[in-house]
């Protein structure tokens, strides 16, 4: 068991996180980020399968055959893509659009994890390789992964001052969207009640 080895990766991570997320205007996710990460199901199994390099969720997959640590953590982290899945009108299960708080909080995590597992072999770019290599884009929503390769784009060609500024503003603008859609939505559900 690394334990303190754990939770100095997770700790770091959370830190690096926080920092992202104050630079997109997150300041309650950056506070929150991956708090579940220190409950006993899901830290004891960090200890356990630690590599250093990689996220020891990888590791319990292929002693256990998955990761009661994973599953645990993405059903309480609404930063996770996977989260966001639900029944559609349709009866499908089905991906669901994520909000902008919580997508800009992908963002701050994938980059931050790039960084604390990959160390000196991080550049601009990982985030984005990452993504290709690894994310399951059919079962994300459509807009949501269109959108994390444009700012993980951003971050490779540009670099994160620049993505994370334009972050900010993407986020602030959807969630004056996301809210008022949601009143109109309100609105004609009372309508249709009436």
């Amino acid at each position: 068991m690394h334990i303190i080895k754990h939770f100095i990766t997770i700790t770091r991570h959370r830190l690096k996180v926080c920092k992202y997320c104050f630079k997109a205007g997150l300041i309650w996710q950056g506070l929150t980020h991956d708090l579940s990460k220190y409950s006993p199901v899901e830290f004891f199994a960090g200890a356990r399968f630690y590599q250093g390099t990689m996220s020891p969720q990888v590791k319990e997959r292929l002693v256990i055959g998955y990761s009661a640590a994973w599953l645990h953590h993405k059903g309480r982290n609404k930063h996770h893509f996977e989260y966001w899945r639900d029944v559609n009108k349709t009866g499908v299960n089905a991906p669901v659009k994520m909000p902008a708080k919580y997508f800009g909080e992908m963002i701050c995590d994938r980059v931050a994890a790039s960084r604390i597992y990959l160390g000196k072999n991080y550049t601009q770019r990982s985030a984005l390789e990452y993504f290709e290599r690894r994310t399951d884009v059919g079962y994300m929503h459509p807009e949501t992964a269109a959108d994390l390769r444009y700012f993980l784009t951003l971050i490779a060609e540009m670099g994160e001052k620049i993505a994370f500024a334009e972050l900010k503003q993407f986020i602030k603008r959807r969630r004056a969207e996301e809210k008022a859609e949601l009143k109109q939505k309100l609105k004609l559900y009372k309508q249709q009640s009436e």
